[in-house]
C-alpha cells in the first residue's frame, strides 16, 4: 500500500452555535463538541483508508476555552499516524471572529483512535503515513508514545516494552545500567 500524506484526510467542518447547542451559560456544551469533533474526524479517518471506520478510544481532550451562543466554529482534522489498522486522528478547534478580520483563534483540540474494518468488523490493514510539515512531523512522532501510553494504561502493555516512553523519561540512561 502506498503512504499517504495526511493532507490527503483533511476534513473541515463548520457548525455555528445555536441556543439547543448550549447550557445555562449559554457556551457550547462540552457533549456537542464531542460529537462534532467525532464526526469530522471519523470522516478524516474514512479518507485515509477509504474504509469503514470505528471510534476505538478518545485519548485527549482539551477543552481549552469556553465556546459563546452564536460563535462560527471550525473543526480541522487530519490523520497524525496511522499504525497496521488503527489511526491517530488530530482534530483542532477555532472560533472565527465575527468581526470583518474574520480571525480564526484556536480554541479547543482533541486526539483520538480510529481502526478500520471489514464489513464483518474485523481489523484490516492501512496505508501509513508520511508527514510532510514541521507540525505533522511533530505529531507524527508524538504518535507513539501517545500510542504506548494508551496501552498501558488499558493494559494492553506492559509498561517495560514501551520503547519510546522509556526513551523520553530515562534517555540512555537505561543502557547504562
Amino acid at each position: 500500500m502506498k503512504a499517504k500524506t495526511p493532507s490527503e484526510s483533511l476534513t473541515v467542518m463548520t457548525e455555528i452555535v445555536l441556543p439547543n447547542d448550549t447550557n445555562n451559560l449559554k457556551n457550547l456544551f462540552g457533549g456537542q463538541l464531542l460529537s462534532w469533533m467525532d464526526r469530522c474526524a471519523a470522516i478524516a479517518a474514512h479518507r485515509h483508508c477509504r474504509r469503514i471506520v470505528v471510534t476505538a478510544s478518545v485519548n485527549n481532550v482539551s477543552f481549552n476555552q469556553a465556546i459563546p451562543q452564536g460563535a462560527i466554529v471550525t473543526l480541522e482534522a487530519k490523520v497524525s499516524r496511522a499504525f497496521s489498522s488503527s489511526m491517530e486522528v488530530f482534530v483542532d478547534v477555532y472560533i472565527e471572529d465575527q468581526t470583518i478580520s474574520g480571525k480564526k483563534t484556536k480554541a479547543n483540540e482533541a486526539i483520538y483512535t480510529f481502526v478500520a474494518v471489514d464489513q464483518l468488523g474485523n481489523p484490516i490493514n492501512i496505508p501509513a503515513i508520511q508527514p510532510e510539515s514541521d507540525k505533522e512531523k511533530a505529531r507524527y512522532e508524538g504518535a507513539l508514545r501517545r500510542r504506548q501510553l494508551s496501552l498501558i494504561l488499558s493494559g494492553k502493555m506492559e509498561p517495560s516494552e514501551a520503547t519510546e516512553l522509556k526513551a523520553l523519561f530515562l534517555g540512555g540512561e537505561e543502557e547504562k545500567a
